[in-house]
């Protein structure tokens, strides 16, 4: 039976992740609190902008900027795009 969580990006009652995502009280959050539809989003754009943006994971600056910028999309505020990216009209 798939796990269901109350998912804080799209405020509904969707499918959860398998395990959390990483160690630590975040990813028990994210594991909680997100839906696998809003992780794989996030993943998704978390790979657009480090390429984008051409940034680097072993700095701890570029690691602070993915992080508020997780915590911005999962919650459903606004948040960084890539320069010049136009989303696909549904």
């Amino acid at each position: 039976m798939t796990r269901m969580v109350m998912c804080r990006k799209y405020n509904k009652e969707l499918p959860g992740l398998d395990r959390p995502p990483y160690p630590g009280p975040k990813g028990l959050a994210v594991f909680n609190e997100v839906s696998r539809k809003a992780w794989d989003e996030w993943q998704k754009h978390q790979t657009m902008l480090i390429n984008e943006r051409r940034l680097n994971m072993m700095d701890p600056e570029d690691r602070r900027f993915i992080q508020q910028e997780m915590d911005k999309f999962l919650a459903g505020e606004e948040y960084a795009q890539a320069e010049g990216y136009v989303p696909p009209s549904e």
